[in-house]
């Protein structure tokens, strides 16, 4: 079974563009550090009928935002951590040039863990 990273942040309408390319970025230093698969998924139909609890409410989703689903695919725990360390150290990502690049997003309002897969169909 495969082990995932997954995220829930709320990135405003005005930034979507930033967001994107950074989640391409991310993307590709990933995959070249070894994760298996990488998604980034954003909102779409997010007041399902018999919902308990919806995306919106649950990080408190304000006019001009919109939440995103992400995660990272990995063999094991120990993959994820070798892949991490390794784009820890990636130049892309620790250039000055992309280092000093806004977040597009607000860190504080970011939800993460890592999940061992149980049920793959």
């Amino acid at each position: 079974m495969s082990y995932v990273d997954g995220f829930v942040l709320v990135v405003p309408k005005k930034k979507l563009k930033a967001y994107r390319a950074m989640a391409r970025l991310g993307a590709q230093v990933w995959k070249r550090c070894g994760a298996l698969d990488y998604f980034e998924c954003m909102g779409d139909d997010l007041h399902p009928k018999h919902a308990v609890l919806t995306f919106p409410k649950l990080v408190k989703l304000k006019p001009g935002e919109t939440v995103w689903f992400s995660f990272i695919v990995f063999k094991s725990r120990a993959h994820r951590d070798r892949v991490n360390a390794k784009v820890m150290k990636d130049p892309v990502l620790t250039s000055p040039r992309n280092r000093k690049l806004p977040m597009p997003f607000d860190l504080k309002r970011m939800a993460y863990g890592g999940f061992k897969c149980i049920v793959r169909g």
